[in-house]
């Protein structure tokens, strides 16, 4: 049984205009210390995806199906058995470190207070506990470190803090909803690493939220990839990389600069990405495809499965660009 495993999950947002179908019947699974990435451009539903499993949806959003976490659905527990499994067995990195740091209390405090609130420690031994945890995410001098303020650290050096007090509880599941925005190329390589070496030091089970399928190459085992709310494909990295399936997937592969090309324009994908309060009848990529079909206009094609990949899309596979 996979560790967490969502089944025709529905995300929408009443709005004063109309409901915004956010995710729309999405369904997969993560096992035990697996690493999953979810790509696709900004408005695909990626981090709505999370944000339902989280239980961390606005106000005026609602989410159905369901989210089982060691067969224990999310969506349907109370607040307070949430909160229960929230930072003890999963836990979330968020897009950005400053605001979802506290500027006005010190490092220690913030994080001594995940420790004294779940697992019950003094505050001296959270303290304690957190600079381990910090010198574990490659912080300098952690023991001394801890005690500054946000704004005293880099934005790599914040992502980092945000990453071990993810880690403090230890949980079996890792969220990280786009670790490595805003953040250059090397800062984004040591912020991989440090992943790398939890989910191998800890065998903690990752989802990678992102849009950069550069930093997935290499680091993830599967990769789902969405739009329009929905799965265009999914399957192991190395083989959907190396043969996208769909051409929603071809057209990003092809929009990512590649050193060993020495293209003279950049590849885009036309278009703008759909409205989501008004979703094609079809496919939602339809309007976009250079491949389109009649059908795809008109009937939303079913997410099939063929061995490890699944994808879905009326167009045969031999003919994808």
């Amino acid at each position: 049984m996979p560790l967490l495993e969502i089944d025709n999950l529905r995300v929408s947002f009443t709005t004063a205009d109309s409901d915004v179908n956010a995710v729309n019947g999405v369904s997969f699974g993560i096992d035990k210390g697996e690493t999953l990435a979810i790509v696709g451009e900004s408005g695909s539903g990626k981090s709505q995806t999370a944000f339902a499993i989280m239980g961390l949806l606005a106000r005026n959003g609602h989410a159905t199906g369901a989210a089982r976490f060691d067969g224990q659905d999310l969506l349907s527990i109370s607040k307070r058995d949430l909160n229960k499994i929230r930072s003890r067995e999963i836990a979330m990195i968020f897009q950005d470190p400053m605001t979802s740091l506290n500027p006005y209390l010190r490092i220690s405090d913030q994080m001594a207070e995940v420790l004294m609130l779940h697992k019950g420690m003094s505050k001296r031994d959270a303290i304690n506990e957190s600079a381990h945890m910090l010198d574990a995410v490659r912080i300098p001098d952690a023991r001394a470190r801890i005690s500054m303020f946000p704004h005293e650290f880099s934005g790599g050096m914040r992502q980092r803090i945000m990453i071990a007090m993810a880690l403090l509880c230890q949980p079996r599941l890792l969220i990280a909803d786009e670790p490595t925005t805003a953040l250059d190329v090397t800062v984004q390589a040591q912020i991989m690493q440090v992943l790398s070496d939890i989910r191998s030091n800890f065998g903690t089970a990752v989802i990678l939220i992102t849009h950069d399928l550069g930093v997935v190459a290499g680091f993830c085992d599967r990769t789902l990839v969405m739009y329009g709310g929905q799965i265009m494909e999914e399957g192991p990295t190395d083989n959907l990389f190396a043969n996208p399936s769909h051409p929603y997937t071809s057209g990003l592969l092809r929009a990512v600069p590649r050193l060993d090309r020495d293209d003279a324009k950049l590849a885009t994908i036309a278009g703008e990405p759909p409205d989501m309060s008004r979703l094609p009848a079809g496919c939602p990529f339809s309007p976009r495809c250079a491949q389109v079909l009649d059908n795809c206009r008109a009937e939303r094609p079913l997410l099939e499965t063929d061995g490890t990949r699944r994808r879905a899309c009326h167009l045969p596979v031999h003919e994808v660009a």
